[in-house]
């Protein structure tokens, strides 16, 4: 797949750049954002998935999540990639919570969001394989977080997908889709009404029946204004009930916003390096 360069900026002794592809999984033009510390003209590095929330673009965390210093301090590069497909043909929604900017990181089974909503894949397995062709990451050392939908990706990917990720964490997920207004309507339109299909996209769930080999970190903040959307105390009882190794943080005072984000994502990157230098 041929690869445009939108932009690249020096950061903290790395590059900022921002890269355009034609996607065979969406069918559409895909931009998403890389971060590349300056230990990569040296060797392969590890590489932290960032996957944003509800309306977000690659550009959202790239510029608000203040993640580049810590990167660059470690030695990871981080990947932030679109939340949807996008383009004029593409289905959309008059909901700023179904439709372009609200992927929920699934591959669409419905019409009319099947011909693009193809997010799973895109995100396992066509961005990988098309970054790992053309930049010095390693992909045997791969970890994944995220942000409110974000979160909910990241964690159901990695417990899918172990393997794939050695390290995965996620800000104020949401938690637990298959019992809440963000996730019943989006599983719905995209996988059916059938809500045996929803299952494999709940992390409270896959909690339950996998969880993942490795530790989690969760962080989730006590004044969240969507706290009873994201249902996180689901998760946490999951965790428990499976003595799944890792912490679930709740935050004082915090809400659902990137100050939010900004305020842990150090924690959270020197967390993932350590995993995957390890």
């Amino acid at each position: 797949m041929t690869l445009e360069t939108v932009s690249e900026n020096r950061s903290f002794g790395g590059t900022q750049g921002v890269y355009r592809h034609k996607s065979q999984a969406t069918g559409t033009d895909m931009t998403f954002g890389l971060f590349m510390p300056e230990l990569i003209a040296h060797e392969r590095v590890p590489v932290l998935w960032y996957l944003s929330g509800l309306t977000c673009t690659h550009e959202n965390a790239m510029t608000k999540a203040a993640a580049q210093q810590f990167c660059a301090e470690t030695g990871i590069a981080i990947i932030f990639p679109d939340t949807s497909p996008r383009g004029d043909g593409v289905a959309d929604d008059e909901a700023y919570d179904l439709g372009k900017g609200a992927g929920f990181y699934v591959d669409a089974t419905q019409d009319p969001w099947k011909p693009n909503y193809q997010m799973w894949h895109y995100i396992v397995h066509e961005l990988p394989e098309l970054v790992g062709e053309n930049f010095a990451i390693d992909r045997e050392a791969m970890g994944i977080t995220g942000h409110s939908m974000g979160g909910h990706g990241a964690l159901t990917i990695a417990m899918t997908h172990p393997q794939r990720y050695k390290s995965v964490s996620a800000f104020a997920p949401i938690a637990n889709p298959t019992e809440s207004d963000w996730g019943k309507k989006q599983l719905a339109a995209y996988l059916g009404e059938d809500s045996a299909a929803w299952r494999a996209h709940d992390s409270s769930i896959l909690m339950q029946e996998r969880g993942f080999p490795r530790e989690v970190l969760i962080d989730q903040g006590s004044n969240d204004q969507f706290i009873d959307l994201l249902r996180p105390e689901t998760l946490a009882q999951a965790m428990m009930a499976r003595r799944q190794p890792g912490q679930f943080r709740m935050q004082p005072g915090y809400d659902h916003s990137y100050f939010f984000v900004q305020s842990f994502m150090g924690d959270h990157v020197h967390w993932h390096a350590e995993r995957l230098f390890g």
